[in-house]
Order: structure tokens, then C-alpha cells, then sequence
């Protein structure tokens, strides 16, 4: 990926999380700057942009912070340099498929609250255009 530095300013707008959420992911350890300026600013890459959408995402499904940190500890693992025995590759790639299972099952939840919702707001609609008409 690219190696240009950006400073949280520009991480934020661009994932459309707060400088305070940003933050509060660093603290916790899920994503750390790759490096800070001489003045001590926060210097972000686009693989920390990559980690950080990867959170943004997870969130509204119901992970976990210790959830995001253990898929992203797995996809770190998987994608990194080290040689990984077949054993451990199949054990990372389960972890992978577990979150992948729990996402997908999350979504069709998310898509019936929807349907719901939907219902809900065009029952509403139609009250008030029965309730004009009278």
C-alpha cells in the first residue's frame, strides 16, 4: 500500500469516524499510528485507513472491541511475512470464516429491522394521508 503519511484530520473525513473515536481505537490498542511528525502529531498510512474501515464496519454489526481486535489480529497473521505452518494457517482462516458467519447472520437481523421499519414508517404515511383526506 501507500506509504504517505496523513494526519488524523484527514484519517477522520476520510473514514467518517471522530477524532475522538480515532483516538479511543489507539488507546485500546486496535490501531496504532505508524508514526508521529517531529511536532508529535499522529501519522497514519493507508493500511491504518484499511484497519480503521475494517472497524468502522464491525461496529454497527455488534462486535466486540476484543472481537475486532481478535479478526484483526487474525488478518495481521494472515497477511504478514511470517511463515505460517498449514495447522495455524487453517486456524486463522476458521477465525476468519467464524466472523464472517456472525457478520453475514447480523446483517439478515439488520434486514428485517429494516423490512420493519419500512412497515412501520408507510403505515405511518398512510394514517396521515387517511387522516387528510376526512
Amino acid at each position: 500500500m501507500d506509504d504517505r503519511h496523513m494526519q488524523i484530520g484527514e484519517v477522520a473525513a476520510r473514514t467518517e469516524l471522530s477524532l475522538r473515536t480515532i483516538r479511543h481505537y489507539e488507546e485500546t490498542g486496535l490501531v496504532i499510528p505508524s508514526a508521529r511528525s517531529q511536532g508529535g502529531f499522529r501519522l497514519y498510512t493507508e493500511t491504518d485507513v484499511a484497519r480503521l474501515m475494517v472497524i468502522r464496519r464491525m461496529k454497527p454489526l455488534g462486535f466486540t472491541l476484543e472481537q475486532m481486535r481478535d479478526l484483526l489480529d487474525a488478518t495481521d497473521r494472515l497477511d504478514g511475512d511470517g511463515t505460517l505452518d498449514d495447522g495455524e494457517r487453517e486456524a486463522l482462516l476458521e477465525r476468519v470464516r467464524t466472523y464472517q458467519q456472525a457478520a453475514a447472520e447480523q446483517v439478515e437481523k439488520l434486514r428485517v429491522q429494516l423490512s420493519r421499519a419500512e412497515d412501520f414508517a408507510a403505515t405511518l404515511g398512510a394514517r396521515l394521508e387517511q387522516s387528510a383526506v376526512r
